[in-house]
């Protein structure tokens, strides 16, 4: 369990968030959420809405800045992580996910 801040810059600077999690996952989930609201607001009367890897990889890749910081209990600090590296703990997860269902 680290601690996590995730900071997000939709378009021109003014747009810039940020939000802290517990851990990791957590703050993963969190990047799935932001474009599943994203996805509500575009299509406001789909009761449903579904989407594959592909297009929430595109989203974050669309996204002016996107970065997380995790907490390095060793060194007291925390430490920068990008999109890269954001998609790839997003697609672990999802896949822990899945294989849990599939259970």
């Amino acid at each position: 369990m680290s601690h996590t801040i995730l900071l997000v810059q939709p378009g021109k600077p003014e747009t810039r968030t940020y939000s802290d999690y517990e851990s990791v996952n957590e703050c993963m989930e969190g990047v799935c959420h932001i474009y599943e609201e994203h996805l509500k607001r575009q299509n406001p009367n789909t009761p449903s809405i579904t989407y594959d890897i592909s297009q929430l990889f595109d989203f974050v890749d669309q996204l002016q800045d996107l970065s997380c910081l995790v907490y390095q209990k060793s060194t007291n600090t925390y430490a920068p992580y990008n999109k890269d590296w954001i998609k790839e703990k997003i697609y672990i997860l999802l896949r822990r996910q899945a294989s849990k269902n599939q259970s």
